[in-house]
């Protein structure tokens, strides 16, 4: 067993997005399987300073470092034009800049991990950070994995495809979390660097909140979370349009069912956050506290699992929202945009039964399909016991296969 090796973490997102926590906690468990006592340099990408220090003030893992990469926030910043323009005339220069708190670390690393989850994708735009991160580290001769991701597709843009097949193949390893991105792999030619994991997500221990912030969840529940993502994907990026729809299934699913309903936030990042959607959601159908409780912002990721885990039923829309509940061994109905729910669905049950595309998210056909899955409570939760320890042990390989390419 190496003895405290440093690994770097990079590429990931803020701790306000619960899953990009799930993330780090879960590679965490997984490389102290494998190391004596390592330690973990995580390099992410926050919208500003205080998002900054809030994360490096409550981080109470000690072996976690936390450090900024940079990125170019709006055109307004004061250094966008320079920014723009040495990324334009000096790649390379651009490409250090951007993860200049990073390079001093390099060398004495083990490995560096490529970590986030979904960021090799067109889910959120051309990539180009990630492979900048790629080529940064690849220049240096240092092993680079891209961890426990779904990659792809990228047909979308034929040009760019072209050249992700050529990039990928260059990188150390590449640790696919499901099925479908090994599928998506193997059809554009990349086999050679594939390993066949799961998210490390699924291994984060939950924890039951302390002292102040100590809830208590009634028995039979029913959890839901609805993102203002998912408005790119069901209404065309219309947000009114996404509101009313998502208040519509809110309503329904409280009409339908005596189970007590709560709204539970995954991501509560400036962009893009969970709570004050859901809060306006509340408010648009009046529901009363007592029939639908919108939990607040102030849980990390492993509180977040634990109220997940306590429900009889999960709804969710945010990726890692979905892996808390079913490493919970909670049934939970996937609101899908992408491949990777589709993916972690067939790997855990064999079939995407239990995922809704966006055309689908109506409030007649998620309550249906809630229904069906109460109906059917006992036998889900069985599936996933039977599965769960087969995914728990793809995610501890992640480990293995990192000692075998980090040596080679």
């Amino acid at each position: 067993m190496n003895q405290k090796p440093t690994f770097i973490l990079a590429g990931n997102g803020p701790y306000d997005n619960r899953g990009c926590e799930a993330i780090v906690r879960g590679t965490a468990k997984i490389l102290r399987n494998y190391y004596k006592d390592p330690s973990f340099l995580c390099i992410s990408f926050f919208k500003n300073q205080e998002q900054f220090e809030k994360q490096c003030r409550e981080e109470y893992d000690p072996a976690i470092v936390h450090k900024k990469a940079s990125k170019r926030q709006s055109k307004f910043d004061p250094n966008w034009f320079l920014r723009s323009s040495l990324r334009g005339i000096y790649p390379k220069l651009y490409k250090n800049w951007t993860y200049k708190e990073m390079l001093p670390y390099i060398e004495k690393s083990n490995s560096i991990l490529s970590v986030g989850g979904d960021n090799y994708s067109l889910d959120y735009g051309v990539p180009r950070s990630f492979t900048d991160l790629d080529d940064v580290i690849l220049e240096r001769k240092k092993p680079l994995i891209i961890w426990g991701a779904s990659v792809g597709p990228f047909d979308k843009i034929p040009e760019y495809e072209s050249y992700m097949k050529k990039h990928l193949k260059n990188v150390s390893g590449i640790f696919a979390r499901e099925s479908a991105t090994v599928e998506y792999l193997e059809k554009i030619g990349i086999t050679e660097n594939v390993y066949k994991v799961a998210d490390p997500a699924f291994l984060m221990d939950a924890s039951e909140p302390q002292s102040d912030k100590q809830i208590e969840i009634e028995e039979e529940s029913i959890g839901i979370n609805l993102s203002p993502l998912m408005a790119q994907y069901a209404s065309n990026g219309n947000m009114e349009s996404w509101i009313n729809t998502a208040s519509g299934i809110v309503k329904e699913i409280s009409k339908r069912f005596d189970n007590k309903i709560y709204l539970i936030p995954h991501v509560t990042t400036p962009k893009s956050n969970d709570h004050l959607f859901l809060k306006e959601i509340q408010t648009r159908i009046k529901a009363s506290d007592e029939e639908i409780t919108l939990i607040p912002p102030i849980y990390n990721a492993p509180e977040t699992k634990w109220i997940i885990s306590k429900m009889k039923l999960f709804a969710g829309a945010r990726t890692h929202s979905t892996i808390a509940s079913l490493s919970s061994g909670v049934p939970t109905l996937s609101f899908a945009y992408s491949i990777k729910a589709k993916g972690i669905n067939k790997d855990l049950f064999g079939h995407d039964d239990y995922c809704l595309n966006p055309e689908k998210l109506r409030p007649e056909t998620v309550v249906e399909k809630l229904n069906l899955m109460l109906e059917n409570n006992a036998e889900i939760r069985s599936c996933i016991q039977k599965s769960m320890p087969i995914i728990e042990k793809r995610a501890f390989l992640a480990g293995e296969y990192l000692q075998k390419v980090s040596s080679s």
